[in-house]
């Protein structure tokens, strides 16, 4: 097996990946690592924007009372005023490496969305800021000599040695060839996993790869029940949706029911700006009346503002024969962020040496039970910065000695058995782990995911097999914590629990070879 070192590895290729790769290359060589290419991620797809106080009527401390409101008691609040605070150099930082936002009147134009009291949202391309984020800072990393990037790289496994990891096993799809690289910093930036449910408005691929490869090394994994669903995601007779930012909202649109009525307004102060599990939740409940359906609402605004600000949205809707500026546009809820994750400390570090995470793979204690609107790439520009700067001072070195690892292969006659377990997975999950869940739902889950684990032949090192079992693990996690939680909090609704508890203010925590652990806040 070939064998190669280098001084950082990045796995992942979104904003949170990309990031990090650029602040680590100051220091040493990098090697970035993705299972595609490096312009596939979910990063790529954010459309709403990237939330910063910026504005002369704003400051970082409204921007921390917003983002603790929308944890609903969860949040660290710590790793909240790290984000808060760091997160507006970096925005300067971007802007000053030649980031350019949408202007208004010669000034940044702030977008306002859900939950957030002020206009901070600062977009790119209308609504393809998360498109040119990521082609903004792929540029650089394209251009850096010190960066390496490996595409079409499947991470089989990190290797860790007295919980200190020191490299990672690959497979390279073009080459064919697996290979183990080596370094005293890895840090993992895979993304989320709702790209496992059946409506989602991630790419099917994001299914919590670097949450599996974290937990099999030892990691501890925080907070699994917390799925954030995006209540405006284009509704078609198809699971295809497409999604439609909440900035949107955030221009006026109104969200009504098949009878014209805007549900909204008696049900939070914000009305279609409510939290977005608020808004997923009674979205939730009109859909359960016979007949109803749910519109999004744009005909009383400006058409010219609307299809200038929201172009890409525009011309997508336009090919299902539906024009945003005038037509009633069909929505529903769909998986869109998974809010828990690898736990971390306030740099990006894990409970094994060496070993990072940042952006949706993590929990930094930011998000706390519900992400607040366009925190996300914030996020991964903040803690990418403390991962690398922690990385340079707290190194543990474990000197390599190869290993005869079972080659990796792919079996193609299970192939067709997979996609079918997939399918039903996702089904599953968007059936009995969604907005709403119940403990028999979430059982009778349980029970499914074991009887795919049983009636499938599973071999060691072949590629449908630890895919597999990757998406069992990560749906059992989920499940497992989903029933711990017996509340309904944030981004986790229990209708056979359907209030706020106190006792559970705490963090459930997973690792493997042991009970899962109910934990104070930190």
């Amino acid at each position: 097996m070939d064998y190669t070192q280098t001084d950082f590895i990045v796995i992942g290729s979104g904003l949170a990946g990309l990031t990090s790769a650029l602040n680590a290359s100051k220091f040493g060589n990098v090697t970035l690592l993705t299972k595609s290419s490096l312009d596939v991620s979910n990063s790529y797809w954010a459309q709403g924007g990237i939330a910063a106080a910026i504005g002369s009527d704003d400051c970082p401390e409204f921007h921390f009372n917003d983002t603790i409101k929308a944890g609903v008691g969860l949040c660290n609040p710590e790793s909240v005023k790290i984000l808060v605070e760091e997160g507006v150099e970096r925005i300067n930082e971007l802007i000053q490496l030649g980031m350019k936002f949408d202007l208004a009147n010669g000034a940044i134009e702030l977008g306002l969305e859900g939950n957030h009291t002020k206009r901070r949202v600062l977009h790119a391309g209308g609504d393809a800021t998360g498109r040119e984020l990521v082609k903004f800072v792929l540029q650089h990393v394209l251009q850096n000599q010190r960066i390496k990037a490996n595409e079409y790289s499947l991470v089989l496994d990190l290797l860790v040695e007295n919980n200190n990891c020191y490299g990672v096993r690959i497979h390279n799809w073009v080459t064919g060839k697996s290979e183990i690289i080596t370094a005293p910093a890895i840090i993992i930036a895979t993304g989320g996993a709702s790209g496992m449910y059946s409506r989602t408005t991630n790419p099917h691929s994001t299914t919590g790869d670097g949450i599996i490869l974290a937990y099999n090394a030892g990691a501890e994994i925080s907070n699994m029940e917390f799925v954030q669903f995006h209540p405006s995601s284009l509704l078609l007779d198809s699971d295809e949706t497409f999604l439609i930012s909440e900035a949107v909202r955030g221009e006026g649109a109104h969200l009504v029911n098949c009878f014209g009525e805007r549900f909204m307004s008696d049900k939070h102060e914000l009305a279609e700006l409510a939290p977005r599990d608020v808004v997923a939740y009674e979205m939730h409940k009109q859909y359960q009346m016979e007949g109803n359906r749910v519109y999004l609402k744009l005909d009383h605004l400006d058409p010219q503002k609307i299809q200038r600000r929201f172009s890409n949205i525009y011309k997508e809707l336009l090919r299902h024969n539906i024009d945003l500026t005038k037509d009633l546009v069909p929505v529903a809820p769909a998986a869109h962020y998974l809010v828990g994750g690898i736990k971390t400390g306030l740099y990006g570090e894990t409970n094994i040496n060496n070993l990072y995470a940042v952006g949706e793979v993590s929990s930094t204690g930011v998000h706390g039970a519900n992400r607040l609107a366009s925190n996300s790439l914030l996020e991964c520009l903040v803690f990418a910065k403390r991962a690398v700067e922690h990385s340079l001072e707290n190194k543990f070195f474990v000197k390599y000695e190869p290993v005869n690892y079972k080659k990796y292969f792919v079996d193609k006659t299970k192939e067709e058995t997979y996609l079918s377990y997939k399918n039903k997975i996702a089904v599953l999950l968007s059936q009995n782990v969604g907005i709403i869940r119940n403990e028999s739902d979430l059982n009778k889950t349980l029970t499914a995911l074991n009887e795919i684990y049983s009636s499938f032949l599973f071999e060691e090192n072949e590629y449908y097999s630890l895919r597999l079992m990757s998406l069992i693990t990560v749906a059992q996690l989920i499940i497992k914590s989903a029933l711990i939680r017996k509340e309904s909090r944030g981004g986790h609704r229990r209708e056979d629990y359907p209030q706020l508890n106190d006792q559970f203010l705490c963090e459930i925590i997973h690792r493997v070879n042991f009970d899962p652990q109910i934990i104070g806040l930190r």
